[in-house]
């Protein structure tokens, strides 16, 4: 319940953020308000064996888990001694707790009844959450006064509770309500908003609590919301409580109702006075005694939780695996999926893509947490020489989802998850190094490749006729007009017939020059003869015979053939070149 009329009073600074608000964000979460809204929900709908509110508790944190929102489920311990008495009243003589008399003492606390229907949803919920990877702790007493200590260490950044009294304990923000699907949204209170917009700090909203009446006070018969603001206002945050403890608080409401009675049209006699006023003006009974007061300010002041050090807060501070074959197997138990519909835990739209994406996700941020931390500290470590090893193993490719950056990451040991689709930013945080190498590949790629520059055919055909022409007007002018002339042409041409000095037509010689055959010796048959000469590849022989025998051979000869040479060198150099 909480303190009575608190949410009202509250309702000022309420504020509805979209369920985004949560993501990447540490939250604990009262258990036992979260299974007794499910239950409230779904028990008109079906039987308990049906454990529809264990399949909501299941999409909540899918959801939060989508978001990269880290999970710790708190649950409820002993029940305070000073709370017995209000808990035998609520649930009709003692149906949770145990039969002990001697908790009657407001010092003792009471076990609660393990075996109760409560407690076996409380324990499905936990066997539920250690399959999805949330850890549990389990409190010394009150729930919402563990989730309210993790608040306000700052090992959290905010509490799910419906109890209203889990200000009073010092947390700092609270979702009250949550809401799945397309447009949802949480219900978030914030005490800083409380103190500026209503003036009531941890102190007042104690006061406020002993005045309206809390799990462990009855409060003050006949005092409003209204009255009681208006009584802690005027105390002050600092000094409210010692006030209350002093029981100056009676002489303060009888100045309060007699202002308010001068304020009213006239009403100047006992009779226009209003009932509630009355009752407080004129029955100090009703007033709680003075040591009631200070054990209702010792139990929200100091509640028994575990400490911020201690060794159970650091468990369910770590790390925490998702259990897949596990989950499967409580998927058959508790909601009665066949194997062949979770098959690889492909539930309702896909488990697999839906839940281990998000899974990966959170153990990337939270490897990217320990980098900073570490690089804060002045420990700036390499990849691989992290304690723990980076969950990337590579970028595939740049993508983007919603108009933002991304990357697709491949994952190592995440069970049944290859690749998915993460935050650009998150990558860059977390792991550059794999960015970096993932951008040196893509540059390597774009290098462009040495291209063999081709000559287009009608260049090579006018090349090679430059060469035959040439080379034919260097071979008659070493040789002359002889009898054993000789011309050259292209393998492919034709042979001609040529007239010397306007005789008669003659055989000429002629030497066919192939620019791509191997060379071959040349051999005298007495005839015209033909000898090829290969411009491409080495010449087996260093001299090119130009005469019909060795021994006629003139100083001049010996000259113009070095020169052919030389040329025929050149020519070979510029035709290679050509073809590169």
């Amino acid at each position: 319940m909480g303190v009575k009329n608190l949410w009202d009073i509250l309702e000022s600074c309420k504020k509805t953020l979209p369920l985004q608000h949560l993501q990447n964000k540490r939250v604990c979460i009262d258990l036992s308000c979260w299974m007794v809204q499910l239950h409230k929900v779904y028990k008109s709908h079906c039987p308990m064996k049906d454990k529809l509110y264990l399949k909501g508790l299941f999409h909540r944190i899918r959801a939060l888990i989508a978001l990269n929102c880290s999970l710790i489920f708190v649950t409820d311990g002993s029940i305070p001694g000073i709370k017995v008495s209000t808990y035998r009243r609520r649930l009709h003589l003692n149906n949770e707790g145990t039969r002990d008399e001697s908790s009657s003492n407001k010092n003792t606390s009471l076990k609660r009844n393990m075996g109760s229907e409560f407690s076996c949803m409380i324990k499905e919920a936990k066997i539920l959450g250690s399959a999805l990877g949330v850890p549990c702790l389990d409190g010394i007493e009150e729930g919402e006064a563990q989730c309210a200590l993790l608040d306000s260490e700052s090992l959290c950044d905010g509490c799910f509770s419906s109890d209203s009294d889990i200000f009073l304990f010092g947390a700092r923000t609270v979702y009250r309500d949550i809401c799945l699907g397309e447009g949802g949204y949480v219900v978030c209170y914030e005490m800083a908003d409380i103190e500026k917009k209503l003036g009531f700090g941890r102190n007042s909203l104690i006061a406020l609590a002993i005045l309206l009446g809390c799990d462990y006070s009855p409060g003050v018969h006949g005092l409003g919301p209204d009255s009681a603001c208006q009584i802690v206002k005027s105390l002050g945050e600092s000094a409210v409580l010692q006030r209350i403890a002093s029981e100056e608080l009676s002489l303060l409401k009888k100045a309060i109702c007699s202002k308010k009675r001068n304020q009213a049209r006239g009403c100047n006699n006992k009779e226009n006075i209003p009932p509630h006023e009355s009752n407080i003006n004129g029955d100090k009974s009703n007033l709680p005694r003075n040591c009631e007061f200070l054990q209702v300010m010792d139990a929200y002041l100091k509640p028994k939780c575990h400490s911020a050090d201690s060794q159970m807060v650091h468990r369910v501070l770590g790390m925490h695996q998702f259990h897949r074959a596990t989950l499967q197997q409580l998927c058959t138990r508790f909601f009665e999926w066949p194997p062949e519909k979770t098959g690889l835990l492909r539930l309702f739209d896909g488990l697999d893509e839906y839940i281990l994406p998000k899974i990966a996700e959170r153990d990337l941020r939270r490897f990217a947490n320990l980098r900073f931390t570490s690089s804060h500290l002045g420990v700036r470590l390499p990849l691989d020489k992290m304690p723990v090893k980076c969950p990337v193993s590579g970028i595939v490719k740049r993508r983007k989802a919603q108009g933002k950056e991304c990357f697709e990451v491949l994952w190592e040991e995440v069970d049944g998850l290859s690749s998915s689709i993460v935050p650009g930013e998150l990558v860059e945080s977390a792991c550059p190094e794999k960015i970096r190498e993932f951008e040196e590949k893509i540059a390597e790629k774009k290098k462009p490749k040495p291209r063999k520059t081709r000559s287009k055919p009608s260049e090579t055909n006018k090349s090679l006729s430059e060469i035959d022409v040439k080379l034919q007007e260097l071979v008659l002018e070493i040789e002359g007009a002889s009898s054993s002339a000789h011309t050259f042409r292209l393998l492919d041409e034709p042979p001609v017939n040529t007239r010397l000095n306007g005789a008669e037509s003659c055989e000429i010689e002629t030497e066919i020059v192939n620019l791509s055959t191997p060379l071959v010796d040349r051999k005298s048959n007495g005839k015209g003869e033909t000898e090829i000469i290969d411009l491409l590849s080495p010449s087996p022989v260093d001299v090119i015979e130009l005469s019909e025998s060795e021994t006629d051979v003139s100083p001049e000869h010996t000259k113009r053939a070095r020169e052919l040479r030389l040329f025929v060198a050149s020519i070979r150099d510029e035709f290679s070149y050509i073809h590169i």
